[in-house]
């Protein structure tokens, strides 16, 4: 899952327990499969022992991340960002522990700048980096030719800002991401020397694409999202049923919570039966993403449609929730 890190990372996470975090902007109703990669990287994270902080982007989605982005972002109502935020935060408790000594939390960076006006912005916040450092990153300088608003250029200083906010009151050290954020991520790194001479931590993980080389973005057609009300179970299902043979290892390492030897293990014993090993990793996600209940039902109407036994009868025979859930 790694695509970039700034050194130091890996003697770091193996020396001592360490707080890091991730955000995430609430722009969609739902969450994506492009976001459980980043959802997996914390799990992963808080099973080797450290904590993960999740952060809302109450402020930062009322913003608009330019980061390859081919034009500028339609704003979301406030009210709609709310109600997705909200949403979203009820999505990732299913997927990380909040109790224990590794608890993981949760914060809105809207709470960072309600209250901040303008002037304190300025004088605190744009001040730290120059213009010319910020229009070196990729994430502006491939939209200055198609046009790049004050708006989406001042997110860097706001993600910025976030990671030394967090680094200041809760000593989080890390910062991760997609690959589409290394330059907000570095410009935090570099908030925290400058500003309260620390030293902070970047990672970044490649982005989820599709066979076409497109991104499952929150904002992009086609996605599968977590939520069931915008991809049923069953579509979820047979999303993964259904990949690229040549995609089957990068999902099993981005997705399982099997160990590495199960996993290799796996992959010797399926090695000319890529469709058998493609159905334990659609019934680990589906069971975990919806429920074991969702699981049963897609199966079996996954039998009826495509079943050995699978007829004209059958399928007069299958139920109002059968039906709904293709």
């Amino acid at each position: 899952m790694l695509h970039d890190s700034t050194p130091g990372v890996e003697e770091l996470l193996n020396s001592k327990k360490i707080v890091g975090y991730i955000g995430f902007d609430p722009t969609a109703p739902s969450m994506t499969i492009g976001n459980f990669v980043q959802i997996m990287l914390l799990k992963l994270f808080q099973l080797s022992g450290h904590q993960p902080i999740v952060l809302m982007g109450g402020a930062t989605g009322r913003i608009g991340d330019p980061s390859f982005k081919d034009k500028e972002r339609d704003l979301k109502s406030y009210d709609e960002l709310d109600s997705n935020l909200a949403f979203q935060k009820e999505q990732i408790k299913k997927f990380l522990d909040f109790d224990g000594p590794n608890a993981a939390i949760i914060v809105n960076n809207h709470d960072f700048y309600k209250e901040m006006n303008i002037l304190d912005f300025l004088r605190d916040v744009g001040k730290t980096l120059t213009v010319s450092y910020m229009m070196s990153k990729d994430s502006v300088k491939n939209r200055l030719e198609t046009g790049l608003s004050f708006t989406e250029f001042s997110y860097q200083l706001l993600q910025s800002y976030d990671f030394q906010l967090l680094f200041d009151k809760y000593n989080c050290v890390l910062q991760m991401g997609g690959s589409d954020q290394w330059g907000n991520i570095t410009s935090g790194t570099e908030f925290i020397r400058r500003n309260i001479d620390g030293k902070a931590y970047a990672v970044t993980t490649p982005l989820l694409t599709k066979a076409d080389g497109t991104k499952f973005g929150k904002s992009e057609q086609g996605n599968i999202w977590l939520d069931p009300k915008l991809t049923s179970a069953y579509k979820f299902y047979q999303f993964w049923l259904n990949a690229d043979d040549a995609d089957l290892p990068k999902y099993l390492r981005y997705f399982t919570l099997k160990s590495k030897e199960e996993v290799e293990a796996l992959e010797a014993k399926y090695a000319d039966d890529p469709r058998g090993l493609k159905a334990i990793l659609a019934e680990e996600l589906t069971r975990r993403v919806h429920s074991d209940e969702d699981f049963e039902s897609v199966l079996a109407v996954t039998n009826i449609l495509f079943g050995k036994d699978a007829n004209a009868e059958s399928l007069k025979k299958m139920t109002v929730e059968q039906l709904d859930m293709i």
